[in-house]
C-alpha cells in the first residue's frame, strides 16, 4: 500500500494521506475506540491540517479494529474526573466543550468528510458521523443513542440530526435507545448508504487508482470508491415497529415522556410494549423528560444552538442530576440498579425539567457562544 507521506500517527488517531484523501483512524480497538478527551484534540488537529491544506480533497473518517467506528466518549474516565472535582471547577466540562466544537467543525466542514460507520457507532461516534457528507453503514452496524440510560440526555447534536426522523421515530431512538442496524440507519435518513463490509476493505486500493479530473467534483469520484454498484440494503427491522411506535411516540403538546409510559402500559398484552417500558423503566426519570423536550425544542432550532442547549443540559445532568449514579450502576460496580432521583416519571416535575433546558450561562458568556448559527 503506497501513501504520499505519513503525516500524523500516534497511539490513539492515526493519520495519513492517500492519494489526496486524508484518512483518519480512530486507534483504541481495545475501547471500541471510544473518545479520550485527547483523542478529540488529536482529531481538531487533523481537522485544521485538511482544512489548510489545498492538496488534501477529502477526509475519511474509520476506526480501527473489527468491532466499532467509536463507541462513544469514554465516560468511565469522565465519571472520575467528575467524581474527583469536589470543588465542583468542573475541568470535566472542556471535554465535551472540545467534543462539541470537533463534532461543529465536521458538519460546516467545506471539503467532503466520509464516515466509515462499520460495527459499533454510538453517542460521541454518532457525533462524529452524523457531520459527514458521506455516511456509509455495513450489515455489520449498530447505531444507537442510549444516554438517558446514564442520566444524560442524547447530544453531540442529536437534537439536530435526529430531526430528520419523524417526530415520533426521534422520540423512540432518543427515549430508548433503540439499536438500529445499517439498514434501518439508511431507511431513516442517519446513513447514506449502506454497503457490504467487506468491501470497505478494499477502499484503500480503490482510492489510490482514483485520477482527480475535477477536483470541484470530488465526491462523485468519492462514491465510486466507497459505493458499489450492487448496494446491500436489506429488509429494515424497525419497518416492522413503525406502526407500533407511531402508537405510542407520537408528540402531544403535554404528558411528555409520562405520556408515553402510560400509552405502553395500557397496551400491556403487546410483548413489544411491555419490552419498550421496561426499557423506559431502567432510565433516569429526569431526562427522559428532559430529552423528550429537548428534541422537540432541536426541531425548530439551528445546529449551533442545539450544541448550546446541549451543552446546559449535559452540565447541569453532571453538576446536580443523575450521571454520576447512572454510570456508577451500569458501568462502575455493574450492580444494574442505578438509584435515579426521582425515581418515577411521575415524580419529575416540570420546574426540573425547565432547570435542566435553562442555560447556565449568560448568552455572550456560553462556552460555545462563538458557534455560528
Amino acid at each position: 500500500m503506497s501513501t504520499q507521506g505519513l503525516l500524523r500517527d500516534t497511539p490513539e488517531v492515526a493519520f495519513e494521506i492517500v492519494n489526496r484523501v486524508a484518512i483518519v483512524t480512530l486507534d483504541r480497538p481495545h475501547a471500541m475506540n471510544a473518545l479520550s478527551h485527547d483523542m478529540i484534540a488529536l482529531l481538531a488537529d487533523c481537522f485544521a491540517t485538511c482544512a489548510e491544506d489545498d492538496a488534501i480533497l477529502a477526509v475519511v473518517l474509520r476506526g480501527a479494529g473489527d468491532k466499532a467506528f467509536c463507541a462513544g466518549g469514554d465516560v468511565r474516565k469522565l465519571y472520575h474526573a467528575v467524581r474527583n472535582d469536589p470543588h465542583h471547577a468542573t475541568p470535566w466540562l472542556k471535554f465535551f466543550i472540545d467534543e462539541y466544537r470537533l463534532d461543529y467543525t465536521i458538519h460546516r466542514f467545506a471539503k467532503p468528510v466520509i464516515a466509515l460507520m462499520d460495527g459499533i457507532v454510538m453517542g460521541g461516534g454518532m457525533g462524529l458521523a452524523q457531520g459527514a457528507a458521506l455516511r456509509i453503514a455495513t450489515e455489520r452496524t449498530r447505531m444507537a443513542m442510549p444516554e438517558t440510560r446514564i442520566g444524560l440526555l442524547p447530544d453531540v447534536g442529536a437534537t439536530h440530526f435526529l430531526r430528520v426522523l419523524p417526530r415520533d421515530l426521534a422520540l423512540y431512538v432518543g427515549l430508548t435507545g433503540a439499536s438500529l442496524s445499517g439498514a434501518d440507519a439508511k431507511r431513516i435518513g442517519l446513513a447514506d448508504e449502506c454497503v457490504p463490509s467487506a468491501w470497505l476493505r478494499g477502499f484503500i486500493e480503490r482510492l489510490e487508482t482514483v485520477r482527480w479530473h475535477d477536483a470541484q467534483d470530488a465526491m462523485t469520484q468519492l462514491r465510486r470508491v466507497f459505493v458499489p454498484s450492487a448496494n446491500i440494503e436489506r429488509h429494515a427491522p424497525v419497518d416492522e415497529l413503525r406502526a407500533q411506535i407511531r402508537r405510542h411516540f407520537t408528540a402531544c403538546a403535554t404528558g411528555g415522556a409520562e405520556r408515553i409510559a402510560a400509552s405502553l402500559a395500557a397496551d400491556a398484552d403487546n410483548e413489544w410494549s411491555r419490552a419498550t417500558l421496561g426499557t423506559l423503566e431502567r432510565h433516569s426519570p429526569t431526562m427522559l423528560e428532559v430529552t423528550y423536550h429537548a428534541l422537540l425544542r432541536g426541531r425548530q432550532m439551528s445546529l449551533a444552538d442545539c450544541f448550546r442547549m446541549e451543552l446546559g443540559v449535559v452540565y447541569r445532568a453532571i453538576d446536580d442530576g443523575d450521571f454520576v449514579e447512572g454510570v456508577r450502576a451500569l458501568i462502575i460496580d455493574k450492580d444494574q440498579r442505578p438509584r435515579f432521583a426521582p425515581t418515577t416519571l411521575a415524580q419529575v416535575r416540570a420546574e426540573r425539567v425547565q432547570h435542566f433546558l435553562s442555560s447556565p450561562w449568560r448568552k455572550e458568556m456560553h462556552p460555545l457562544a462563538e458557534l455560528c448559527a
